[in-house]
């Protein structure tokens, strides 16, 4: 059963933790097309979805980088689940960062 059917079997609106399941997934099929994975389209959607993430990086080699990492098999594509590696990476990574910030302004 589709997501965005189950949510709405449950309630009216999705939760927050469904609507961004549900982003996450449409985001990912919208830059991979029917073609159903990523190859050159990972480089427009970081820097379409993540501009600053790239902006900040020292090294200019660093998407290509992130796509080897990515490409388990080696084919030039990149799945959903790979995607969704890197976004939880991501994620751990600034929550690291929101509850050193938290600290260290007596927040918590």
């Amino acid at each position: 059963m589709p997501l965005a059917k189950v949510s709405a079997d449950l309630t009216k609106m999705p939760s927050q933790m469904v609507h961004t399941m549900e982003t996450m997934m449409f985001t990912f099929h919208k830059f991979a097309g029917e073609k159903g994975y990523l190859t050159k389209d990972l480089r427009v959607l970081m820097e379409k979805e993540f501009p600053g993430f790239l902006e900040n990086q020292k090294d200019p080699l660093t998407m290509d980088k992130i796509m080897k990492d990515m490409d388990q098999c080696r084919d030039g594509r990149v799945g959903f689940q790979s995607l969704f590696s890197l976004i939880a990476g991501l994620t751990f990574a600034c929550n690291d960062y929101f509850v050193l910030h938290m600290k260290q302004n007596g927040k918590k």
